[in-house]
């Protein structure tokens, strides 16, 4: 009787994930040696040499020139992640801007350009429109720099869910195609991207996976992430993985009730806690013309500028404490212009917390109450999550023809 066998490893998909290994390794290390990476991942030297060629004939990896004599044994030559070739294209399309960046492998920003522009006031392929004029502007620059674009992510403000804006309120959004609307335009623009992979999700999202990889959050892999702008965008990430929810819309802490009988809400609900937290309703009940006067006015003790930044934090205290009874997390992060106005917001916020959070664990000098990091964004975390496709298969990236590092048209 033959005894059934058990199908051989595919040589090829062993190779793609082995390259994948050795460019993570060194992407990581940020320089290292064929030796170490070796020593790291458990493959021969040999086998390394070989994988390190290839990625270096891609244009993945660089030798600095440098040598690195740490171990025993000869030498070896240092290599990094290129700084010419793949990119990632991270473009965030808010109420009131449009920021678009460009990151190259290292993680370095090479260009990055905002314009600020009221996104009210055009339709939906008006906005996606302007926002590819200033991706296309971003990539002239990147091309001048050898930067090719291994795809585009698209930060978004609302519901986002298969490429599509489900629901944005703030911009009167309903079922927007923002992908194929954004990819027609830029194409239109720049023919060499015609095909460019394109990824979308929710701006909170992007920004809570830049915190995550490139803020200062250290080991902390679980944590709320709470975004202020012209309203307020929430993302749950738990153990380092976003938590999506059955639809992908998981997060939408903006729109949670906070006072049942406050103001109509642009969802259609009352009191939602982007009503009291929201850019848009501090300016108003400050009295403030931006958030620039707001901080002014608030440094200088104006009693008015005091009380609604004292209210939006016992708002954020209601609603976050609820999320940290339900989610156990770690630390609540919070980006936008929260940062800037921590010092007066925090006060309220840590003691709503510290009053209703049931562990007892969120004692205000519990250090768990953090401002994002100055340079992590929305814009940046699309961008980053497009290098972290490069990452996690370059194969399939170097199957398109651009990997060597040469532009597009």
């Amino acid at each position: 009787m033959n005894q059934p066998t058990e199908p051989k490893a595919d040589k090829s998909g062993v190779r793609r994930h082995n390259l994948s290994l050795v460019l993570r390794t060194v992407h990581d290390a940020g320089e290292t040696t064929r030796a170490a990476v070796a020593a790291r991942v458990g493959l021969t030297r040999p086998a390394v040499s070989s994988l390190v060629e290839q990625l270096l004939d891609l244009g993945f990896l660089v030798e600095s020139g440098k040598t690195f004599s740490g171990q025993a044994g000869r030498p070896g030559t240092v290599l990094k992640p290129a700084d010419t070739g793949p990119a990632g294209l991270g473009v965030e399309i808010n109420v009131d801007y449009v920021t678009v960046r460009v990151v190259d492998l290292t993680g370095t920003d090479r260009v990055r350009h905002t314009e600020r522009l009221d996104n009210r006031a055009a339709d939906a392929p008006e906005v996606l429109a302007r926002a590819a004029r200033i991706a296309a502007e971003a990539l002239d620059a990147a091309a001048e720099r050898q930067l090719v674009p291994a795809g585009a992510g698209l930060a978004l403000p609302g519901l986002v869910s298969g490429g599509t804006v489900r629901q944005a309120p703030n911009l009167g959004w309903h079922e927007v195609p923002a992908e194929r609307l954004f990819g027609d335009a830029l194409t239109a623009l720049r023919p060499g991207t015609a095909g460019l992979a394109l990824t979308s999700d929710n701006e909170a999202n992007m920004a809570a996976l830049a915190e995550l990889w490139s803020g200062t959050l250290g080991d902390l892999r679980t944590f709320v992430y709470l975004t202020g702008e012209i309203g307020v965008g929430g993302a749950l990430v738990v153990h380092g993985e976003l938590l999506r929810g059955a639809h992908g819309f998981a997060g939408e802490i903006g729109h949670l009730v906070v006072d049942a009988e406050g103001p109509r809400c642009r969802c259609g609900s009352r009191g939602c806690l982007e009503q009291y937290a929201g850019q848009a309703a501090l300016l108003r009940a400050a009295e403030a013309s931006g958030v620039p006067d707001l901080v002014g006015r608030a440094g200088s003790g104006d009693r008015r500028a005091l009380a609604a930044l004292a209210e939006a934090g016992r708002m954020l205290g209601r609603a976050l404490s609820g999320a940290v009874n339900l989610l156990d997390p770690e630390a609540v992060v919070l980006g936008g212009i929260y940062p800037q106005l921590m010092p007066w917001l925090a006060p309220a916020l840590a003691e709503e917390l510290s009053d209703r959070v049931v562990s007892g664990l969120w004692t205000p000098d519990a250090g768990r109450l953090r401002a994002a990091s100055a340079a992590t964004d929305a814009s940046r975390g699309a961008a980053a999550l497009v290098l972290h496709d490069v990452l996690s298969d370059p194969s399939a990236y170097a199957a398109t023809g651009a990997g060597a590092g040469t532009p597009p048209n």
